[in-house]
């Protein structure tokens, strides 16, 4: 049997690539706590996983809008220290644009995407620091960075994980704790179908499977990336990105407004 790691404990884990992450991770020797909704979904996975793996799975069934449910999980972050791996994989997606969604699907989306996640893990960060070790992976998307691509919303959502992955890295980094950020491109999952665009409609060539989607970003996370693109060939890409955008984040604040915006010429020009 695979050497025991501790527990993964995984949201949006009943189906697509919350449970593909509950298999790979089971395999590698972590029992597992799988939140959702779906209680039979839930059931069926454990079951499953536990009898091919020999961890100990459990199950909770939750939905992370709903503050009490939410606050259930908060308090099993809290409380036991087993836990040694968040996986934030919880989510919902829009694709239609901004102006003919439904705002209060929209407010529902950023309370999933974003308070949910953030709120777990701000209830996971204070015991992985106390024992010294933990991982946090957060599931984005590469919305975060292409915001144009789908809806608005769920751009910036994603954009939220992003950013905030990357304080947690800045702040976490030398406690032990490991972070990344996954950026999924379109993965054929039941994500489409909710999003109002079925898989089918999508150019085959731009959709990978979940299976090689959670693969590569495992295969990421063991590289030790913190931003993890599976579809992205080129990582010197990422690479030049990041670099342009520390080099620029220097020169962001300043006393004196830049040149361009010299009052001053501009109302010599309008007089």
């Amino acid at each position: 049997m695979t050497q025991a790691k501790g527990t993964a404990l995984i949201t949006g884990a009943s189906t697509g690539i919350g449970a593909i992450y509950a298999d790979r991770l089971a395999k590698r020797g972590h029992d597992l706590i799988l939140v959702a909704r779906n209680r039979q979904r839930l059931a069926s996975l454990a079951r499953r996983l536990a009898n091919e793996t020999g961890r100990k799975v459990e199950t909770v069934e939750a939905d992370l809008t709903s503050p009490a449910d939410l606050q259930r999980v908060e308090d099993i972050l809290r409380t036991n220290a087993g836990i040694s791996l968040l996986v934030n994989n919880a989510g919902v997606g829009a694709a239609g644009p901004l102006v003919a969604s439904d705002v209060d699907k929209m407010e529902d989306m950023i309370r999933l995407n974003v308070t949910a996640l953030t709120r777990l893990t701000y209830a996971a960060v204070p015991g992985f620091v106390a024992r010294g070790y933990g991982t946090i992976i957060n599931i984005a998307s590469i919305v975060a960075i292409a915001p144009e691509a789908l809806n608005g919303v769920y751009g910036g959502t994603k954009a939220f994980v992003l950013a905030f992955s990357h304080s947690l890295v800045h702040e976490l980094a030398d406690k032990g704790i490991r972070v990344q950020a996954v950026l999924p491109g379109a993965t054929a999952t039941e994500f489409w179908d909710v999003a109002g665009m079925p898989v089918h409609q999508l150019p085959a060539q731009i959709v990978m499977s979940a299976d090689d989607m959670v693969d590569a970003a495992l295969a990421g996370f063991d590289l030790g990336e913190t931003v993890t693109i599976p579809s992205l060939a080129d990582k010197s890409e990422w690479d030049r990105h990041e670099t342009a955008r520390f080099a620029m984040s220097s020169k962001l604040s300043s006393a004196i407004p830049a040149p361009r915006y010299n009052l001053h010429k501009h109302e010599s020009v309008s007089a």
